[in-house]
């Protein structure tokens, strides 16, 4: 069976950043699929899953509510193996175009103290597994130590050792 293009990245020197993972043509319009990677792969813990549910439910809401970038959110979720979240968005796009808003959603995570959106028994199917301190600490690193210092390998894939 062919590997799907997301397990053909070198997760052995992937850093933190934003990176494009795939780009989809539907009819005219280009989905783009960005990996929004906090945490660098088998080198350092992963996120909990409390944080990530949490960072997924002020992300989403976040940017489906954003006055310029609404329109063109699709998706917004974890990653399976925990060490990030997938962005789809509408429009032929690069890490550079949506930094601004990476760093906007980051900082209203890092700063959020209120009840988390859609965090009760009939908004979510498990309202129990949040953790919001844990949320605001990954997401302050993430924005302190990656998005406000990015550099070129935070926004683009290493090359395959293959």
């Amino acid at each position: 069976m062919k590997l799907i293009p997301s397990f053909t990245i070198d997760h052995i020197r992937l850093l933190r950043g934003i990176y494009v993972s795939r780009k989809d043509h539907v009819g005219e319009e280009v989905i783009t699929t960005f990996d929004i990677r906090m945490k660098e792969p088998n080198r350092e813990p992963a996120l909990h899953p409390g944080a990530i549910h949490t960072i997924e439910h002020l992300a989403a809401t976040y940017l489906r509510n954003h006055l310029q970038w609404s329109d063109r959110i699709v998706y917004w979720g974890p990653m399976g193996c925990l060490t990030g979240n997938y962005l789809l968005m509408r429009g032929d796009l690069t890490p550079t175009d949506i930094l601004p808003l990476m760093q906007e959603t980051f900082r209203f995570i890092a700063e959020y103290q209120d009840k988390v959106p859609g965090a009760s028994p009939q908004d979510c199917g498990n309202y129990l597994l949040h953790d919001l301190p844990m949320a605001r600490l990954e997401s302050r690193r993430y924005l302190e130590e990656v998005l406000m210092k990015v550099k070129d390998e935070n926004l683009n894939y290493p090359e395959s050792a293959c």
